[in-house]
């Protein structure tokens, strides 16, 4: 492959896994409070027509972008509101979000329209790429990262502002603490059950960002089940990443690019099924899910909450 195909197989990795920079972002910010969201498919799928339905009929893609990720957070906090005020089992409730945010996006799409239509098919606005003056000049750098699209621009300031804000600010350290020890939090004055709900809806929000990413910016337009199985990716791509939105942005970017190769060697003939490559990204998934489903003690190596999935009443004894 030489420099000229090199390029464009870069940056369009990072345009195929924008979105699920967006997903796994908004999970990391869930789990660190404690709240595990197996829910993110139902909810990108959801964000994304609803995204794209308010884009199509305002002729706007900013106003379909704020109408996803209120409806993400919207998510995010009914999702709250069954872990804390009822305290369901998380698992469970993820699944329940999943299946039904599909079915209902899918019955979105056949009939959002004032009269009833379908929006299967239908191209509304986008966003399209704009290249950075003189930055998209740069050799390699320029071409790869400084002609992209707004939301891809957007994505690589807030994983950078994630990492700071987890990781170097008081409010970070709260989020941890709640994460790790709650009752400990609690006793040093934090509200544990107010952070949760913070995050949560925070994290919907950003999984709300990430399904109209992909109608309004990466494939323009909805069919049924767009979304396509990158939710489950950035829920595996959380335990790669050892809940750190930098590493975060490097997996998914490996994600994206393996998305991408299969039109690359499609194109040249090579001999290795473009289906195949195309499945990989799901095999690593179900084989990340199956490990730390079936081994809890593999969460603690890796790096996970301590009281991920755990419900914290203050009232619970010591």
């Amino acid at each position: 492959m030489n420099e000229l195909q090199f390029i464009p197989l870069i940056a369009l990795s990072i345009r195929a896994g924008t979105a699920i920079i967006f997903a796994t972002l908004g999970e990391v910010f869930t789990e660190r409070s404690g709240i595990m969201n197996l829910g993110i498919e139902g909810i990108m799928s959801v964000s994304a027509v609803s995204g794209f339905a308010a884009a199509y009929y305002s002729h706007s893609a900013w106003i379909g972008v704020i109408f996803g990720v209120v409806v993400g957070g919207a998510c995010g906090y009914i999702y709250a509101v069954f872990c804390n005020a009822f305290r369901s089992q998380q698992t469970v409730l993820g699944l329940v979000f999943t299946m039904f945010g599909v079915g209902l996006a899918n019955l979105i799409g056949q009939c959002a329209g004032p009269d009833g239509s379908s929006l299967v098919g239908k191209v509304g606005p986008q966003f399209s790429i704009v290249p950075i003056p003189t930055l998209y000049e740069i050799p390699i750098i320029g071409p790869i990262i400084f002609t992209q699209d707004v939301l891809v621009y957007s994505m690589f300031l807030l994983v950078v502002l994630s990492w700071y804000f987890i990781n170097r600010t008081t409010p970070g350290l709260h989020l941890r603490a709640v994460g790790e020890s709650p009752r400990t939090a609690d006793s040093l004055g934090i509200n544990v059950e107010r952070l949760r709900y913070i995050y949560t809806i925070l994290g919907g929000m950003f999984m709300g960002l990430g399904g109209v990413y992909i109608t309004l910016s990466y494939s323009p337009g909805w069919s049924d089940n767009m979304i396509a199985g990158r939710g489950w990716i950035a829920v595996a791509l959380v335990i790669f990443a050892t809940w750190d939105p930098i590493r975060a942005f490097f997996g998914a970017i490996l994600f994206g690019g393996v998305t991408s190769m299969q039109y690359y060697l499609q194109s040249i003939g090579f001999g290795i099924p473009a289906s195949f490559l195309a499945m990989l990204p799901y095999i690593a998934t179900v084989i990340v899910l199956t490990f730390v489903t079936a081994w809890e003690g593999l969460r603690k190596r890796v790096g996970a909450p301590s009281a991920l999935g755990k419900h914290y009443v203050r009232e619970d004894p010591v």
